[in-house]
Protein backbone atom coordinates (compact mmCIF):
# COMPACT_ATOMS: atom_id res chain seq x y z
CA UNK A 1 0.00 0.00 0.00
CA UNK A 2 1.55 3.18 -0.50
CA UNK A 3 0.72 7.18 -0.66
CA UNK A 4 0.32 8.27 -4.54
CA UNK A 5 -0.36 11.65 -5.61
CA UNK A 6 -1.99 11.82 -9.13
CA UNK A 7 -1.98 14.82 -11.39
CA UNK A 8 -4.00 15.03 -14.52
CA UNK A 9 -4.44 17.52 -16.63
CA UNK A 10 -6.70 19.66 -18.65
CA UNK A 11 -6.59 17.93 -21.47
CA UNK A 12 -8.01 14.85 -19.90
CA UNK A 13 -10.66 16.37 -18.31
CA UNK A 14 -12.04 18.62 -20.39
CA UNK A 15 -13.04 18.50 -24.23
CA UNK A 16 -11.11 20.85 -27.14
CA UNK A 17 -13.72 23.14 -26.62
CA UNK A 18 -13.65 23.05 -22.55
CA UNK A 19 -16.59 21.33 -21.73
CA UNK A 20 -16.32 18.22 -19.26
CA UNK A 21 -14.86 15.17 -20.77
CA UNK A 22 -17.61 13.14 -18.52
CA UNK A 23 -16.34 9.91 -19.43
CA UNK A 24 -12.72 10.20 -18.52
CA UNK A 25 -14.11 11.93 -15.73
CA UNK A 26 -16.14 9.16 -14.55
CA UNK A 27 -13.13 6.05 -15.20
CA UNK A 28 -10.64 8.71 -13.25
CA UNK A 29 -12.69 8.97 -10.21
CA UNK A 30 -13.76 5.26 -10.55
CA UNK A 31 -10.22 3.73 -10.57
CA UNK A 32 -9.23 6.28 -8.20
CA UNK A 33 -12.03 4.99 -5.96
CA UNK A 34 -10.99 1.64 -6.11
CA UNK A 35 -7.34 2.00 -5.65
CA UNK A 36 -8.15 3.99 -2.49
CA UNK A 37 -10.57 0.69 -1.36
CA UNK A 38 -7.38 -1.42 -1.86
CA UNK A 39 -5.53 0.56 0.54
CA UNK A 40 -3.50 3.07 -1.22
CA UNK A 41 -4.04 7.06 -0.33
CA UNK A 42 -4.80 9.09 -2.85
CA UNK A 43 -4.12 12.73 -3.27
CA UNK A 44 -5.27 14.48 -6.70
CA UNK A 45 -4.16 17.52 -8.28
CA UNK A 46 -6.52 18.32 -11.17
CA UNK A 47 -6.27 21.11 -13.45
CA UNK A 48 -9.03 22.24 -15.75
CA UNK A 49 -11.18 25.04 -13.46
CA UNK A 50 -9.75 27.59 -16.07
CA UNK A 51 -11.07 25.54 -19.39
CA UNK A 52 -14.23 24.42 -17.78
CA UNK A 53 -15.09 28.00 -16.61
CA UNK A 54 -14.16 29.40 -20.26
CA UNK A 55 -16.29 26.31 -21.51
CA UNK A 56 -18.99 27.04 -19.34
CA UNK A 57 -19.35 30.68 -20.10
CA UNK A 58 -19.55 30.38 -23.82
CA UNK A 59 -16.15 31.67 -24.36
CA UNK A 60 -14.51 30.64 -27.79
CA UNK A 61 -11.29 30.47 -26.27
CA UNK A 62 -9.43 30.16 -23.20
CA UNK A 63 -8.79 33.95 -21.40
CA UNK A 64 -5.42 35.62 -22.20
CA UNK A 65 -5.57 38.23 -19.62
CA UNK A 66 -5.56 37.59 -16.29
CA UNK A 67 -8.83 38.92 -14.77
CA UNK A 68 -10.34 36.70 -17.34
CA UNK A 69 -8.80 33.82 -16.36
CA UNK A 70 -9.48 34.39 -12.78
CA UNK A 71 -13.13 34.80 -13.88
CA UNK A 72 -13.31 31.74 -15.78
CA UNK A 73 -11.31 29.58 -12.74
CA UNK A 74 -14.09 30.63 -10.15
CA UNK A 75 -16.93 29.35 -12.48
CA UNK A 76 -14.39 26.59 -13.48
CA UNK A 77 -13.71 25.98 -9.82
CA UNK A 78 -17.18 25.05 -8.89
CA UNK A 79 -17.75 23.14 -11.84
CA UNK A 80 -15.14 21.02 -10.74
CA UNK A 81 -15.74 20.22 -7.42
CA UNK A 82 -19.13 19.40 -7.91
CA UNK A 83 -18.19 17.05 -10.44
CA UNK A 84 -15.95 15.36 -8.11
CA UNK A 85 -17.74 15.49 -5.07
CA UNK A 86 -20.68 13.98 -6.72
CA UNK A 87 -19.15 10.94 -8.52
CA UNK A 88 -16.60 10.43 -5.34
CA UNK A 89 -19.57 10.08 -3.46
CA UNK A 90 -20.97 7.23 -5.47
CA UNK A 91 -18.24 5.09 -4.41
CA UNK A 92 -18.53 6.39 -0.59
CA UNK A 93 -15.59 8.88 -0.60
CA UNK A 94 -15.29 12.02 0.73
CA UNK A 95 -13.51 14.70 -1.30
CA UNK A 96 -11.82 18.17 0.12
CA UNK A 97 -10.37 20.90 -1.86
CA UNK A 98 -7.43 22.82 -1.36
CA UNK A 99 -6.24 25.94 -3.24
CA UNK A 100 -2.87 26.85 -3.57
CA UNK A 101 -0.30 29.65 -4.62
CA UNK A 102 3.51 29.60 -4.76
CA UNK A 103 3.32 31.82 -1.46
CA UNK A 104 2.00 28.91 0.57
CA UNK A 105 4.40 26.08 -0.79
CA UNK A 106 7.29 29.15 0.04
CA UNK A 107 6.66 30.34 3.30
CA UNK A 108 7.32 28.43 5.48
CA UNK A 109 4.47 28.69 8.45
CA UNK A 110 2.13 28.76 5.13
CA UNK A 111 3.39 25.46 4.48
CA UNK A 112 3.19 24.06 7.64
CA UNK A 113 -0.13 25.08 7.57
CA UNK A 114 -1.26 23.10 4.59
CA UNK A 115 0.98 19.87 5.33
CA UNK A 116 -0.67 19.61 8.88
CA UNK A 117 -4.30 20.32 7.02
CA UNK A 118 -3.05 17.77 4.25
CA UNK A 119 -2.29 15.17 6.59
CA UNK A 120 -5.35 15.59 8.42
CA UNK A 121 -7.61 15.10 5.71
CA UNK A 122 -5.46 11.70 5.00
CA UNK A 123 -5.87 10.48 8.44
CA UNK A 124 -9.74 10.97 8.17
CA UNK A 125 -9.59 9.44 4.90
CA UNK A 126 -10.53 11.43 2.41
CA UNK A 127 -9.25 12.80 -0.93
CA UNK A 128 -7.47 15.53 -1.07
CA UNK A 129 -8.03 17.39 -4.43
CA UNK A 130 -5.69 20.44 -5.10
CA UNK A 131 -5.40 23.29 -7.49
CA UNK A 132 -3.46 26.48 -8.11
CA UNK A 133 -5.53 28.83 -6.75
CA UNK A 134 -6.09 30.30 -10.18
CA UNK A 135 -8.72 33.20 -9.03
CA UNK A 136 -6.10 34.45 -6.84
CA UNK A 137 -3.21 34.16 -7.50
CA UNK A 138 -0.91 36.57 -9.69
CA UNK A 139 1.83 36.12 -11.76
CA UNK A 140 4.04 36.93 -8.43
CA UNK A 141 2.88 34.58 -6.46
CA UNK A 142 1.76 31.67 -9.42
CA UNK A 143 3.39 28.39 -8.93
CA UNK A 144 2.74 28.22 -13.34
CA UNK A 145 1.61 24.59 -13.86
CA UNK A 146 0.08 21.84 -12.15
CA UNK A 147 2.82 19.41 -13.07
CA UNK A 148 4.97 21.62 -10.77
CA UNK A 149 2.59 21.69 -8.21
CA UNK A 150 1.87 18.18 -8.50
CA UNK A 151 5.58 17.47 -7.29
CA UNK A 152 5.98 20.13 -4.76
CA UNK A 153 2.55 18.22 -3.35
CA UNK A 154 4.70 14.98 -3.68
CA UNK A 155 7.35 16.23 -2.02
CA UNK A 156 5.86 18.12 1.07
CA UNK A 157 3.16 14.86 1.41
CA UNK A 158 6.12 12.28 1.81
CA UNK A 159 4.41 10.53 -1.27
CA UNK A 160 5.85 7.30 -2.72
CA UNK A 161 4.64 8.00 -6.25
CA UNK A 162 3.76 10.98 -8.63
CA UNK A 163 1.64 9.90 -11.86
CA UNK A 164 1.24 12.48 -14.35
CA UNK A 165 -1.84 11.84 -16.41
CA UNK A 166 -1.98 13.65 -19.86
CA UNK A 167 -3.07 13.19 -23.70
CA UNK A 168 0.62 11.60 -24.17
CA UNK A 169 1.80 8.01 -23.35
CA UNK A 170 5.05 9.19 -22.08
CA UNK A 171 8.66 10.44 -22.73
CA UNK A 172 9.21 10.14 -26.91
CA UNK A 173 12.36 10.11 -28.61
CA UNK A 174 11.45 13.13 -30.75
CA UNK A 175 8.07 15.05 -30.66
CA UNK A 176 5.51 13.11 -32.25
CA UNK A 177 3.65 16.25 -34.15
CA UNK A 178 7.02 16.06 -36.61
CA UNK A 179 7.97 12.79 -36.52
CA UNK A 180 5.42 10.29 -36.38
CA UNK A 181 7.72 7.36 -36.03
CA UNK A 182 8.73 8.76 -32.27
CA UNK A 183 8.62 6.28 -29.27
CA UNK A 184 8.30 6.10 -25.64
CA UNK A 185 11.51 6.02 -23.24
CA UNK A 186 9.82 3.64 -20.94
CA UNK A 187 12.57 4.36 -17.87
CA UNK A 188 15.15 7.57 -17.44
CA UNK A 189 17.48 6.86 -14.71
CA UNK A 190 18.88 10.17 -15.19
CA UNK A 191 17.32 13.82 -16.59
CA UNK A 192 20.56 14.91 -18.52
CA UNK A 193 20.27 17.85 -21.32
CA UNK A 194 19.29 15.26 -23.86
CA UNK A 195 16.46 14.58 -21.78
CA UNK A 196 15.91 17.93 -21.63
CA UNK A 197 16.02 18.94 -24.77
CA UNK A 198 13.14 16.55 -25.48
CA UNK A 199 10.67 19.03 -23.76
CA UNK A 200 8.63 21.26 -25.71
CA UNK A 201 6.00 23.74 -25.28
CA UNK A 202 2.33 23.27 -24.83
CA UNK A 203 -0.27 22.07 -28.23
CA UNK A 204 -3.42 22.14 -26.57
CA UNK A 205 -5.60 25.11 -26.10
CA UNK A 206 -7.07 24.68 -22.49
CA UNK A 207 -3.73 23.42 -20.62
CA UNK A 208 -0.44 25.59 -19.29
CA UNK A 209 1.62 22.35 -19.34
CA UNK A 210 3.89 20.44 -21.81
CA UNK A 211 6.27 17.72 -22.15
CA UNK A 212 9.43 20.63 -20.46
CA UNK A 213 6.94 21.23 -17.51
CA UNK A 214 6.60 17.54 -16.86
CA UNK A 215 10.65 17.18 -17.43
CA UNK A 216 10.89 20.11 -14.59
CA UNK A 217 8.10 18.14 -12.02
CA UNK A 218 10.37 15.06 -12.43
CA UNK A 219 13.56 16.39 -11.60
CA UNK A 220 11.96 17.86 -8.63
CA UNK A 221 10.22 14.51 -7.57
CA UNK A 222 13.22 11.97 -8.50
CA UNK A 223 15.79 14.69 -6.13
CA UNK A 224 13.77 13.65 -3.23
CA UNK A 225 13.62 9.68 -4.25
CA UNK A 226 10.27 9.67 -5.41
CA UNK A 227 9.44 7.71 -8.81
CA UNK A 228 7.16 9.75 -11.26
CA UNK A 229 5.37 8.43 -14.27
CA UNK A 230 4.18 10.12 -17.24
CA UNK A 231 1.16 8.08 -18.72
CA UNK A 232 -1.93 8.71 -20.87
CA UNK A 233 -5.20 10.34 -19.15
CA UNK A 234 -7.40 8.77 -21.50
CA UNK A 235 -6.61 5.22 -20.15
CA UNK A 236 -7.31 5.95 -16.07
CA UNK A 237 -7.53 1.90 -15.85
CA UNK A 238 -3.44 1.77 -16.76
CA UNK A 239 -3.39 3.18 -12.80
CA UNK A 240 -3.94 -0.61 -11.87
CA UNK A 241 -1.24 -2.08 -13.90
CA UNK A 242 1.25 0.99 -12.28
CA UNK A 243 0.21 0.03 -8.75
CA UNK A 244 1.08 -3.67 -9.42
CA UNK A 245 4.37 -2.66 -10.87
CA UNK A 246 3.87 -3.14 -14.46
CA UNK A 247 5.90 -0.99 -17.11
CA UNK A 248 3.46 1.56 -18.39
CA UNK A 249 4.47 5.05 -20.32
CA UNK A 250 8.28 7.05 -19.05
CA UNK A 251 9.14 6.26 -15.57
CA UNK A 252 11.37 8.30 -14.34
CA UNK A 253 13.45 6.59 -11.47
CA UNK A 254 14.07 8.59 -7.98
CA UNK A 255 17.29 9.10 -6.53
CA UNK A 256 17.73 7.16 -3.66
CA UNK A 257 19.72 8.66 -0.91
Amino acid sequence: MSRIVVKVGTSTLAHKGGRMNIRHIENLVKVLSDLKNAGHEIILVSSGAIGMGAGKLGLSTRPEDMPGKQAAAAVGQCELMYTYDRLFSEYNHTVAQILLTGDDLEQPERRSNFENTLFRLLEYNAIPILNENDTMATAEIYVGDNDTLGALVAVYANADLLILLSDIDGLLTDDPHRNPNATIIPIVESIDDEIRKLGGESHGKQGTGGMITKIHAAEIAVNHGIDMIIANGARPELLYDITEGKPVGTRFVGIKQ
